[in-house]
């Protein structure tokens, strides 16, 4: 009879020394990742070298041109009606019958 540690330990995915690939395979992706990750890193900071101390100041429209001043109302005042609870909404709520 099979102990739990026997059950655990025994190796249920073949012979791993054949084929061998995952290792090399594995340290090349994360080669790989990490060349990537360098280049994003540099590439990032000189775009953030090229960005100037202090951007220039946007001016604020002044008059009734503003365009705070300029919204309307989308209800035009009147009071949205509350739809019924059992209205069909064009999804399928479920089946009866």
């Amino acid at each position: 009879m099979l102990t739990a540690a026997q059950v655990l330990a025994e190796n249920n995915f073949g012979d791993t020394r054949t084929g061998g690939l995952a290792g090399p395979m594995g340290l090349f992706l994360i080669l790989l990742l990490a060349t990537a990750t360098v280049l994003l890193i540099r590439n990032m900071n000189a775009r953030l070298r090229r960005l100037p101390d202090r951007f220039p100041v946007q001016g604020r429209p002044t008059g009734p041109g503003r365009a705070d001043l300029a919204a309307t109302d989308p209800t035009d005042g009147t009071t949205a009606q509350e739809s019924p609870t059992n209205a069909p909404n064009g999804h399928q709520q479920g089946r009866n019958g």
